[in-house]
């Protein structure tokens, strides 16, 4: 496949995405239309923040009745040892949808360079302990080829990770800019930083779910030609702090105890 079908592809995928509150669904390629905004669910508990729900595409399905896909049995095959780097970027990010983002906050060892930013390659790996993998891609325009963020989490081991919801996503995607080292986000965005228990990083007043980390394990990805390409960081929680207003029950509606009173 040729940069111009693969565009072709991208360009097509990235149409049957549409986004509501950070998730994206694949509806359009099926011939459901732009989805309607969820409705807000009225029965939220008084301080509580408003849950959004929404069915599933077929709700009335039942196995094992076949859902046919809604397109060709036509595929092209993306080599990635024969796809350039800044080819392959937009296919995996179109490709591997939802994703949530890790907005992340470090403090440099010296505790006087803070950062602020977010990833998009991240997950939760395990819960027992909770623990975090993290993505930093190579810097294109540091010399040392890191990332800010990575530069203090290699210093010190600890950041925070905190969780972006909608009422800030805007502050929140500025601090993607190719701002200088030192340079402060929470000044620059109008975020609120917090002090934070057991690490050094402040935490997002703004963030519904904090998660203050130490980092257990990091892993080089190298490319081809031998450079790294991706660091990838293995973190585990060590301490959560859970905005009041949305720790009342899990997306299964189970109610949640806690060990501790809200801060």
């Amino acid at each position: 496949m040729d940069s111009r079908q693969l565009d072709l592809l991208l360009a097509g995928l990235a149409g049957a995405l549409v986004t509501y509150g950070g998730t994206r669904l694949l509806r359009r390629v099926a011939g459901e239309g732009v989805p309607t905004p969820p409705a807000r669910d009225a029965k939220d508990m008084n301080g509580s923040i408003a849950a959004l729900r929404s069915t599933t595409p077929h709700p009335h399905w039942t196995p094992p009745n076949p859902l046919p896909a809604p397109f060709s049995d036509k595929y092209h095959d993306v080599d990635p040892a024969t796809t350039p780097s800044a080819v392959l970027y937009p296919l995996v990010i179109s490709a591997i949808v939802p994703r949530p983002i890790a907005f992340i906050s470090t403090l440099n060892a010296a505790g006087s360079v803070g950062n602020l930013a977010p990833y998009s390659y991240f997950n939760a790996v395990a819960h027992d302990p909770p623990t975090l993998a993290i993505g930093f891609c190579a810097s294109s325009i540091r010399d040392h080829r890191r990332k800010d963020s990575l530069v203090n989490i290699v210093e010190t081991g600890e950041l925070v990770v905190n969780i972006i919801s909608e009422w800030f996503v805007e502050a929140a995607n500025h601090c993607c800019g190719n701002f200088d080292y030192g340079q402060n986000e929470f000044e620059l965005s109008g975020l609120t930083p917090m002090p934070s228990v057991k690490v050094k990083a402040p935490r997002v007043r703004e963030s519904a779910v904090q998660m203050e980390c130490k980092v257990v394990h990091s892993y080089e990805v190298r490319n081809a030609a031998g450079a790294v390409s991706t660091t990838v960081i293995l973190a585990q929680v060590v301490l959560m702090h859970v905005a009041d207003g949305v720790a009342d029950r899990t997306p299964a509606q189970k109610h949640i105890q806690y060990t501790s009173q809200p801060e």
